[in-house]
């Protein structure tokens, strides 16, 4: 029985090669502010905010309090036929940081669950508008849009998919908006690549009729697929061309929203509206899991409008709009409207100039940055790739940095709160760590 109870194998972790990981785990056993602790007490700087999502760092009084104020008043209430104040509150705090007219919050747990509510919104909004042919989905290469079934079929990340197919098979992929050749070591966008967006102008007139296509999601920055920032006018024709052809067009925005760009959402740093934004992570600074899908009034009134089923969009989860993660969204957005926002704009140019501090350093191939967001690509070892990113992963770790691969590239997106001098810790620890990686 102690040998079981000592045993980590009963947990299979995610995203994990779980025997590499338990022969040498690494563990966590407090957070505060920048700072990770681990069980022995040392303090390791995250400049990833957990997994993209602790923007406001670890450990926020605010958002402690609520949670536990909210868990001592209610702590479930579903939301079917009944729900408590707190979700409307939420509801309406979203819509009015959201773009244009996307004024409607469709709440459930995670980024997955938000990207396969919007298609199957998507589809559905079709379907009762009387255009029920639309089944279709476009994605993008490198994309990526969760582990349900619906935005693992859309993204475009062949080796996520590999073990898991046959999955939906209308789909189709644009292709990656960046070319390292000519847009190498860019800073923020680059200023070429808005002709990739003709790629759908040419699917929809010589593969498929546009009359299939229900909607193109994509993320305005590219997160988890190694950090794209889009190329300038690129997400703009996008628009244009799924507005000619009554196409809906959402952004997944589990990465950029809720300041990462320097705004509340990227869609409003690119000054592109789409039909339906997916959000998550940094909603409750990753305290309590939740999600949100933020659609336009045009979709929501048309559902509303139905008069063939009672209820309106016949989807949802247990947990959707639960009281203790809408009391922890309702605090995080109280600390972000404190200025976090606006830092994340004064601080860019200073994150920037670290980024491109590190070109011409072994290994680096390519630099890629925007808001506080980097992508960082190492030429991998012949023979072995992924084994370099793997090695400077680690090798941060033990200099005190926690960083996140995916292979041989480094994605690295600290929280807001992160100080000059921290910035200037990580790229330092980052350089020594390079000069010295085989």
């Amino acid at each position: 029985m102690t040998q079981l109870a000592n045993s980590m194998n009963a947990f299979w972790m995610p995203f994990t090669p779980n025997k590499t990981f338990k022969a040498a785990p690494r563990m966590f056993a407090g957070a505060e502010g920048m700072y990770y602790v681990t069980p022995d007490g040392r303090r390791v700087l995250d400049t990833i905010a957990g997994l993209w999502c602790v923007n406001a760092g670890h450990g926020q009084p605010r958002i402690v309090k609520a949670i536990q104020e909210q868990a001592a008043r209610l702590d479930f209430v579903s939301s079917f036929n009944m729900s408590h104040p707190a979700a409307f509150t939420l509801a309406n705090r979203l819509a009015a940081l959201a773009p244009g007219d996307l004024n409607h919050v469709f709440f459930c747990n995670s980024g997955s669950e938000a990207a396969d509510t919007a298609l199957k919104i998507a589809r559905a909004y079709h379907r009762v508008r009387g255009d029920g042919g639309r089944t279709r989905f476009i994605g993008r290469a490198k994309g990526y849009h969760g582990v349900g079934w619906g935005g693992l079929s859309v993204s475009g990340l062949g080796h996520q998919r590999r073990d898991f197919t046959p999955l939906l098979g209308e789909v189709d992929h644009l292709a990656l908006p960046y070319d390292r050749a000519k847009m190498g070591f860019s800073r923020g966008q680059p200023e070429t690549g808005a002709d990739y967006a003709e790629e759908l102008a040419q699917l929809l007139a010589t593969i498929h009729s546009p009359a299939t296509v229900a909607a193109v999601i994509v993320e305005p920055v590219i997160g988890s697929g190694g950090v794209y920032p889009p190329p300038r006018g690129y997400l703009e024709r996008l628009r244009q061309i799924c507005d000619a052809n009554s196409i809906l067009l959402i952004f997944d925005e589990v990465i950029t929203g809720f300041g990462r760009t320097g705004k509340p959402f990227a869609a409003q740093t690119f000054g592109v509206t789409p039909d339906i934004i997916t959000c998550a992570k940094g909603m409750t600074n990753g305290a309590v899991p939740m999600g949100a899908t933020i659609v336009s009034g045009k979709i929501y009134d048309t559902f509303m409008a139905r008069t063939d089923s009672p209820i309106e969009l016949l989807h949802g989860y247990t947990y959707s709009a639960h009281p203790l993660a809408c009391a922890a969204a309702l605090a995080t957005l109280d600390v972000y409207e404190d200025g976090l926002f606006d830092r994340v704009g004064r601080i860019a140019g200073l994150w920037e100039q670290g980024v491109h501090s590190l070109k011409g350093l072994p290994h680096v191939a390519d630099l890629r940055n925007i808001g506080l967001l980097a992508g960082i690509d190492l030429e991998p070892r012949a023979g072995a790739p992924g084994a370099r990113g793997t090695a400077v992963n680690q090798a941060c770790f033990e200099a005190g940095i926690l960083v996140r691969n995916a292979a041989d590239t480094l994605m690295v997106s600290p929280p807001f709160v992160i100080a000059e001098e921290q910035i200037q810790t990580f790229f330092s620890t980052l350089a020594n760590v390079l000069q010295q990686a085989p």
